[in-house]
């Protein structure tokens, strides 16, 4: 019986540790100060755990179109897609 098991690389490594201290940083911060839901430029009410949520798959869809439609560097791809994640949780 062959079993593939996943490359972990230590870009993918550095990937899921980023996205765990991410979420425990994120606990953290409710249990230190709730969180109250506003409204940003988003149409609608949201907590930080929203934004945040928002944040991490509008950052997957811009890697994917990046990927998909360009042959420039992916780290330009990271760097929109860090500044798209922090203007979210700031003012979405």
């Amino acid at each position: 019986m062959n079993l593939e098991w996943m490359a972990w690389t230590p870009v993918t490594a550095g990937f899921f540790t980023f996205i765990i201290l991410l979420l425990i940083g994120m606990t953290i911060w409710e249990i230190a100060s709730p969180c109250v839901a506003r409204r940003g430029f988003l149409p609608l009410t949201t907590t930080r755990g929203d934004r945040l949520f928002i944040g991490l798959l509008g950052s997957a869809y811009i890697h994917l179109t990046w990927v998909g439609l360009t042959d420039f560097p992916l780290w330009i791809a990271t760097v929109i897609a860090a500044c798209f994640l922090v203007i979210m949780m700031r003012w979405g």
